[in-house]
Formats: C-alpha cells, structure tokens, sequence
C-alpha cells in the first residue's frame, strides 16, 4: 500500500538528470506542484480575459459577480469571505461595478455599518452569459464535464487541507 502512494506522488515528475539524486528532483521546477497550480491559474486568467472583456468584467469583477448571481443582497464582508479578499481589495472592485451600473452600495438600515451590495436590472442580465463563458472555459480545458468536476473536487481538497495547517493569522495575506 505504501509502495502505490510513492509511486503515484511521483507520476508525471521528470528525473533530474544522470547521476541526479532524489533531492535534485524535487527541486525542479517542471516537479512543483505548487507551480504547476500557479501556471494554470494564470493560462486560466488569460483564457478569460477575451470572454470577460467583451462582457466589460475583469476575472475579479467577475469572482464578484458570480457570489451575487448566486445569492444577491449580500454585506462587502459576505462577499469578501466567500471570495477571501478584504474590504480594501473588495471596494475598488465593486466601485468599478457600480460605476459600470452593474450593482448598488447601499448602508444597511438597521445597521450603519454595513454595507449592502445589489445587482441592478443590467447586472442580472450580465447572468444570461454566463453559459457561453462556461461553455468557452470547459471546452478551453481539452476535460470533460465529470473530468473537471473530479479535478475541481481535488483542488478544494487540496484547498481546505492548506487552509487548515494555516493559522488565523496566516489566513488574512
């Protein structure tokens, strides 16, 4: 059992070279998962920019987007939290929304401190969309629907285990 966990954690490494040691390996870059991760994320940003541009988005405006889509009427914190972005990063970003007439600021009544976020008529028509650019990063993919969903399943994982061995001062930057 031991033997097939070591052999699938080193799946897909290239050797380090003759006469290279294990510890050369692992500190090639083409090893790192940690790399391998960043560079997705950022083919991922440049796969989305052509489909939120003609949309008038950014990729975060667009992060932004989807937590209203999904549930309208949200405080900045909610929006921050679910996001993991702080309000110093969060408001610029939907100051640009409102500026566009994609969403409403507005204090909370019953609590002046909070500030409450609303899709207007033509932020929730942006929705409509939304399949087209799934659609378009899906098929960017070369995975299938079950292929990216297993991958999004071991990424969070991947997530939530990084996230626990931070302490909560480490999870703020």
């Amino acid at each position: 059992m031991a033997q097939d966990h070591q052999d699938t954690t080193h799946q897909g490494m290239e050797k380090a070279g003759p006469g290279k040691g294990a510890a050369d390996q692992a500190t090639l870059l083409s090893n790192q998962l940690c790399f391998s991760i960043y560079s997705a994320a950022h083919l991922f940003n440049r796969t989305y920019k052509p489909l939120l541009d003609r949309l008038g988005l950014t990729y975060p405006q667009y992060l932004v987007m989807l937590v209203l889509w999904s549930g309208d009427g949200l405080t900045v914190k909610a929006i921050g939290e679910q996001l993991d972005l702080d309000s110093g990063t969060l408001t610029p970003l939907l100051k640009r929304l409102e500026a566009a007439g994609l969403v409403s600021r507005q204090r909370d009544p019953q609590n002046e401190r909070l500030v409450r976020v609303t899709l207007t008529g033509a932020g929730r028509a942006l929705q409509d969309h939304l399949g087209t650019v799934q659609q378009a990063i899906l098929c960017a993919t070369g995975l299938n629907l079950d292929g990216l969903k297993a991958l999004k399943v071991q990424v969070d994982e991947l997530r939530a285990g990084l996230a626990a061995n931070l302490g909560p001062a480490d999870q703020d930057g």
